[in-house]
């Protein structure tokens, strides 16, 4: 089997630079579902419910897309035709969801029309950023893997940044940010418009500089050979994958539950700690929600700080559960925080954590495949790690805040905690002692 190259990093950053328009979309989307929800008139113990349709259309669309592009070959390549298709869909989708309470229905049809554009968002949107991390694997070799995923996640957290502040900017240069009830307002309106074509956009330059291998070339630096080509039941795939997949995926499973508690609830919980309301029609609440987009900012910004400092630690297991025990602190701490300023220090834990979560995961899985072959079937099939918990993370919401009192700040409380079991639970993890460091 042959060694891949060393990459430039212009062509590792042009491998990746899309994503920077996909997160975007990604940002927009859970930043402001449960506003969106909550301003058409959603009850808040139901708000959970409306965020099981996106990870549930990952665990189908994920694994399905990997396993088609594992066997696509195209003169634009393997991943980026379902690339450039999911994002196309997601720009027109974009352009609907926010305007579900527009079009003069009822509270029923907005909200049944908001899932449905919700949906069909979230799917184009896990088309257009599975074959990103799948290129990676493709494409970068071992010693360059790590710094790969490292401009990935810069370009993640860069995108989300923009995403997650369009709201307070449209806010700030005069777009209405209150709006009869019942419809959202411009500020989150124009935001869903202007993320649209930066995604078009920054998907379109991708797809104009990066050549992918053909199928002669991806065997000869994979070792791919034909039974290895032939099984690709997710079934058999499943059976033979590495102890690192399931491991890995434990750690998953309770980082992604507490990820989905804190964008489905947040905003109320920031909104009802910091300016003492829950009402979606007040213009405090409206606020709360751009403040929110602001902290989730800074959030990201303190997760590009935070990977910085993570090469330093001596061992990767260390770094990713470290990661992982600031971040359930900071989620402890926000429902003790009254002042919409001194809230920027829980979420800059929190980046910590978003931190190692970008990275190590797909890190630690991907070395742990080589050899395997199917890397898109695989990365497909671990992304339901991803997928899996947020749905049972969603059905077990409304029951959950009765038990806390149906206070949305007390569920922060709920996420910490499971931030820190997935801290534990990296133990579990083996990693062969030339990956322990952190490149």
């Amino acid at each position: 089997m042959k060694t891949r190259p060393d990459l430039s990093f212009w062509k590792l950053w042009n491998l990746s630079f899309g994503f920077f328009g996909v997160q975007i979309a990604y940002a927009l989307q859970s930043g402001n579902i449960s506003r969106i929800f909550r301003t058409l008139g959603a009850d808040p113990h139901d708000l959970s419910f409306f965020w099981i349709l996106p990870p549930l259309m990952g665990m189908i669309v994920q694994p399905i897309i990997g396993t088609l592009s594992d066997r696509t070959w195209t003169r634009l390549g393997r991943r980026i035709p379902y690339l450039f298709v999911g994002a196309a869909l997601a720009v027109a989708v974009m352009c609907l969801l926010p305007n579900s309470g527009s079009f003069g229905m009822s509270v029923k049809a907005a909200l049944i029309f908001g899932l449905a554009a919700l949906m069909l968002l979230d799917t184009s949107i896990n088309m257009a950023m599975q074959p990103f991390k799948m290129m990676v694997g493709d494409m970068v070799n071992e010693k360059q893997k790590a710094k790969a995923y490292s401009i990935q996640s810069f370009l993640c957290n860069a995108g989300s940044v923009v995403g997650f502040v369009f709201p307070f900017f449209f806010t700030w240069i005069g777009l209405k940010n209150v709006a009869p009830e019942g419809v959202v307002p411009d500020s989150v309106i124009w935001s869903f418009y202007v993320g649209a074509l930066i995604l078009i956009l920054c998907v379109i330059y991708t797809t104009a500089t990066v050549r992918e291998m053909p199928p002669e070339e991806y065997a000869q630096y994979h070792g791919v050979t034909e039974t290895q080509k032939d099984s690709s039941n997710w079934f058999t795939l499943l059976k033979n994958a590495p102890a690192t997949f399931w491991k890995v995926g434990l750690v998953q499973f309770f980082c992604w539950a507490a990820l989905l508690y804190m964008w489905t609830y947040v905003v109320d919980a920031v909104s009802e700690t910091v300016w003492g309301t829950t009402d979606p029609v007040s213009a405090d609440y409206q606020e709360a929600g751009n403040w929110t987009g602001i902290l989730y900012a800074i959030q990201a910004m303190a997760s590009v700080l935070w990977a910085t400092m993570l090469p330093r630690f001596k061992n990767v297991k260390v770094a990713y559960a470290v990661s992982l025990l600031i971040g359930g602190i900071g989620f402890a701490l926000i429902p003790f925080v009254h002042d919409m300023y001194w809230m920027i220090i829980p979420f800059i834990l929190i980046g910590a954590a978003w931190a190692a979560m970008l990275a190590m995961p797909f890190t630690l899985v991907t070395n742990a495949l080589q050899g395997y072959g199917h890397m898109g079937a695989y990365l497909g099939l671990f992304n339901c790690t991803i997928c899996l918990p947020q749905i049972v993370a969603a059905v077990c919401g409304g029951t959950i805040l009765h038990l806390v009192g149906s206070h949305q700040s007390t569920m922060m409380i709920v996420s910490g905690v499971l931030l820190i079991i997935g801290a534990l639970c990296v133990s579990f993890i083996q990693v062969k002692k030339t990956e322990q460091t952190i490149a």
